[in-house]
């Protein structure tokens, strides 16, 4: 699989946040983006299920990174929806996947899923994402956040 830049203070893939998941990103065999995904007891919700907001994050994450394979794409959210269908646990293995949809010029559209180790669905979301102009990504400048492929290690 295909690693995916992230940068230093993003709350999902921040490197170097303190609060925040550090979620690394890849693109797999079939041209989808998956992420390995724990969330601690600090994103509790209700005791050992984890907060609707932050697995709607992560979700919103991985359906903006849907058409990202290089890391160079950069979208801004227009809507999501989120469906949750089982409640989340806290400190257990989870796999997050996004699906690209379909795209009509600056607009895509992508899905994702949050799925348990069995591949049980826990929440899905369909989201709709619009290219950051050339103009407002060159203001940006992705080197000062510290966007970049980091090693595994």
């Amino acid at each position: 699989m295909k690693k995916q830049a992230s940068s230093d203070s993003c709350f999902i893939c921040g490197r170097q946040n303190p609060f925040g998941l550090g979620l690394s990103f890849y693109v797999d065999e079939n041209g989808d983006t998956v992420a390995n995904v724990i969330l601690r007891e600090e994103y509790q919700g209700y005791p050992g299920i984890a907060h609707g907001g932050v697995t709607a994050a992560v979700l919103d994450e991985i359906c903006g990174r849907a058409f990202s394979d290089n890391g160079d794409q950069f979208m801004v959210t227009s809507e999501l929806t989120v469906r949750y269908r089982k409640p989340v646990p806290l400190n257990t293995p989870l796999i997050a996947k996004g699906y690209k949809v379909g795209r009509k010029g600056r607009v895509a559209f992508a899905r994702g899923e949050l799925l348990d180790q069995n591949g049980v669905v826990l929440v899905e979301a369909r989201g709709t994402y619009v290219d950051i102009p050339d103009e407002k990504l060159q203001e940006m400048n992705p080197e000062t956040f510290g966007w970049r492929v980091s090693s595994d290690e």
